[in-house]
């Protein structure tokens, strides 16, 4: 049985090609790939790469001013944190919340919408494996082939269970059968119609957006169409902790809002879904209000 794609490039010895990422006394990284004959330069010395190919992972390498590196094959949050970018990339905090709570599964059917810099199509194309389909959808040539880059130089070429389409997910989606929708775009409700028609009954929606904005128009939209369960927004903030003897504190900076995050499970053909018991608040739907239901906000208002 062969290994799935870009295992054999997480495991054993340092081969050239292999990516490194070094640590200092510091704790600062440095990402690199190896090639044979090449020296890696720091203002702290210079050592040859020669030293590590053939090394173990986890191996300590001194440069010619004595300062010692610990090398370690960067892991894929850390990989997606340093690769070249078109646009911004979804956090690993997100990434990993995303396949979490969107159950993406090993052999699942999945449409992606905004790829990016690939840095969310990676952890997609690594949890569904070689037997999934990832179809991907990306507006922007020029994002398209810097995700492109990114996802095959991880995986050391091109991943057997991508499609990447550049152009509209609503003018191009053609996939059936999908059982997950991943959206990382401005407008999430453009698509939903779209999206609705390739979800089979159970499976689940999950839109990524920025703004308080983005977020109330796409959880109201989810609600309007009809075809989903009530839909669930949140998102995750990160701190770490220094932890020193009996120092233990946390950190003064942290990972705090990067995005908002909504899933919404696709309900069975001409099921309606259950009346919400939780009544809104009341001036939810004022004069101001500008979402999908704006005329229950008009009418809300002149009550």
């Amino acid at each position: 049985m062969s290994e799935p794609t870009g295992a054999a490039r997480r495991r054993g010895p340092f081969k050239v090609g292999d990516q490194v990422q070094l640590t200092d006394p510091k704790g600062r990284h440095y990402t690199f790939t190896l090639e044979a004959g090449k020296q890696f330069h720091t203002h702290k010395g210079a050592f040859s790469h020669d030293e590590l190919i053939g090394a173990s992972e986890g191996s300590v390498v001194r440069t010619t001013g004595n300062v010692a590196y610990l090398a370690l094959r960067p892991l894929l949050p850390d990989y997606v944190l340093s690769m070249p970018r078109g646009a911004a990339v979804v956090y690993p905090k997100d990434a990993g919340q995303i396949l979490a709570f969107a159950d993406i599964f090993a052999g699942a059917r999945v449409v992606e919408a905004g790829v990016g810099s690939g840095a969310l199509s990676a952890f997609l194309l690594r949890a569904i494996g070689d037997h999934g389909m990832l179809h991907s959808y990306e507006r922007r040539q020029d994002f398209a082939d810097i995700a492109r880059g990114n996802v095959e130089r991880y995986f050391g070429g091109p991943h057997p269970a991508w499609t990447l389409t550049v152009g509209d997910l609503q003018d191009n989606l053609s996939d059936t059968e999908v059982d997950r929708v991943v959206l990382d775009m401005l407008a999430p409700w453009e698509t939903l119609e779209a999206v609705s028609k390739a979800l089979v009954p159970g499976g689940i929606l999950c839109a990524y957006v920025a703004t308080t904005t983005q977020l109330a128009r796409t959880v109201e939209s989810i609600r309007e169409i009809g075809c989903f369960a009530e839909p669930q927004p949140w998102e995750s903030m990160v701190r770490n902790w220094h932890v020193e003897g009996l120092a233990v504190r946390p950190d003064h900076r942290m990972i705090g809002h990067t995005g908002f995050l909504v899933t919404a499970r696709r309900l069975a053909d001409g099921v309606e879904p259950p009346m919400r018991r939780r009544r809104p608040s009341k001036g939810a739907y004022g004069d101001d209000y500008e979402g999908p239901n704006k005329e229950r906000g008009s009418s809300e208002a002149q009550g």
